[in-house]
């Protein structure tokens, strides 16, 4: 890549959307996580968490991955959307989704409450499917981008329902 070419591509970025982006997901990630720091050393936890339950420096890591990647997706949908009206109905399922994201946290771990964690993350699940539908018209880098996240809730679900079983 040219020298050119590289200054070229950061003057074509829309910093201001990339940083509202990055704040808004990587926000509600930090409202999340105090609950789950509540939950997840406590005796409640360890009597309910599945044995396939990977250690939890790598929820750490992912749940960073992840955010990255909505962050980006969220970004390349409000750049490429072609009127208000598509922006709007982007950021609306987007606020959904992390609305559905943070209460899967405050049920599961705040309530202690693995059946309406699992709910919640059923309705998490659907939005996400939900963005990458409407945003493969906008842009389908900003849908592909979603898959891992879509695969790692899937993934959370099973987790989930695992701790119902245990509780």
């Amino acid at each position: 890549m040219k020298k050119g070419a590289v200054k070229n591509f950061f003057k074509k970025i829309d910093w201001r959307t990339f940083f509202l982006s990055l704040v808004a997901v990587f926000s509600t990630g930090l409202l999340g996580s105090l609950f789950v720091s509540r939950g997840v050393n406590s005796f409640w936890y360890m009597t309910v968490r599945p044995s396939i339950t990977p250690p939890n420096w790598v929820f750490t890591l992912v749940w960073t991955i992840l955010f990255i990647l909505l962050s980006i997706s969220l970004y390349f949908c409000l750049t490429c959307a072609k009127n208000r009206k598509t922006c709007l109905r982007i950021e609306f399922l987007f606020a959904l989704n992390l609305l559905f994201n943070f209460l899967w946290n405050f049920f599961y771990f705040w309530l202690r409450n693995p059946l309406f964690a699992f709910f919640d993350l059923i309705a998490l699940w659907l939005s996400i499917i939900a963005i990458i539908y409407y945003s493969w018209n906008i842009n389908r880098k900003a849908a592909l981008l979603l898959i891992p996240y879509l695969l790692w809730v899937t993934f959370a679900g099973v987790l989930n329902y695992l701790s119902i079983l245990k509780s």
